[in-house]
């Protein structure tokens, strides 16, 4: 009988970016951290241990309770402690969280639909198409983001659909200028060459061929900006611009007990900030392992 070489088992591409994702121990508790942060803002409503918005729920008497201490009524205990209004501080930050990262979710992948759409369109067609487009992109970076999203704010007022697209209007040009920077290195390549010479319509061109080797930037990218603008809309709700009471995210419930720091209330602020930089760690924690797995170079290896 003739010997059968024993069968090497072929690597997917999936199954490799796992492995070099999950390589690094740091990147691994990111994901594990965000994972659990994810988890506690979609099931909020069910993790809670009261409706902090509910106002039939609350009692005044409730007041600014330490962490560890029970309602007036001793039914209730306050892990985390209460706000001024009596809100479980715990319920408040699983809410808080929820609205935070889907507006920060929201607002990344319509900008990153929006900016690639114009990169792609600039980088392919050239000429003055490309010129209009990046000129406008030039002029909106060209100024503080806060600033940008300030003013937006200020002539729209305040909501979750207004904040998410002042945040768009601050994000939309930096995938643009990578997508377009990604689309002029292909544009110049053979298959770029060939697809045109075969006839092959430009919207064609742009999404079966430019598309796939210009998202894995874009994709780091993106990463990075999500948690860019969760950090954005915390400091415009802290500031007033934000979201409204009635839809409170992170930073409006640290500066709810803002006021009360001097006088030993800490919880109040503390708690929600410690949950606000968690998720922002965890979110670029995983984009700095995306960043690398991504990366052309490593990816022979």
């Amino acid at each position: 009988m003739e010997n059968t070489p024993p069968q090497v088992a072929v690597e997917t591409p999936f199954r490799r970016f796992l492995r070099n994702f999950f390589s690094s121990k740091i990147a691994t508790a990111g994901f594990i951290l965000l994972a659990v942060i994810v988890v506690a803002a979609l099931f909020a409503p069910w993790l809670s241990p009261q409706d902090p918005y509910d106002l039939s729920r609350l009692d005044v008497m409730d007041s600014r309770m330490q962490p560890g201490a029970m309602s007036v009524d001793g039914q209730l205990k306050f892990l985390l402690g209460t706000d001024e209004q009596g809100r479980d501080m715990l319920s408040a930050i699983l809410y808080g969280v929820r609205i935070s990262v889907a507006v920060g979710v929201a607002s990344t992948v319509i900008a990153l639909l929006i900016g690639l759409t114009l990169g792609l369109l600039a980088g392919y067609s050239g000429g003055r198409t490309e010129a209009f487009i990046m000129r406008v992109a030039d002029i909106q970076l060209s100024f503080p983001p806060i600033l940008i999203a300030l003013i937006l704010l200020a002539l729209t007022g305040q909501g979750v659909g207004k904040i998410i697209i002042a945040l768009v209007a601050v994000q939309w040009a930096y995938y643009a200028r990578t997508a377009r920077s990604a689309a002029l290195v292909e544009r110049k390549k053979e298959y770029i060459e060939a697809a045109t010479a075969l006839g092959l319509s430009p919207l064609r061109i742009m999404l079966r061929h430019l598309l796939p080797n210009c998202l894995p930037p874009l994709i780091v990218i993106s990463a990075l900006q999500v948690a860019s603008a969760i950090s954005l809309e915390a400091t415009l709700s802290f500031l007033g611009l934000g979201l409204p009471v009635t839809e409170p995210s992170l930073g409006l419930l640290i500066a709810n007990g803002f006021q009360y720091l001097l006088s030993g209330k800490y919880w109040i602020s503390f708690f929600p900030g410690i949950a606000l930089l968690l998720t922002v760690v965890a979110i670029n924690l995983v984009a700095d392992q995306l960043r690398d797995v991504l990366n052309p170079r490593l990816q022979t290896q």
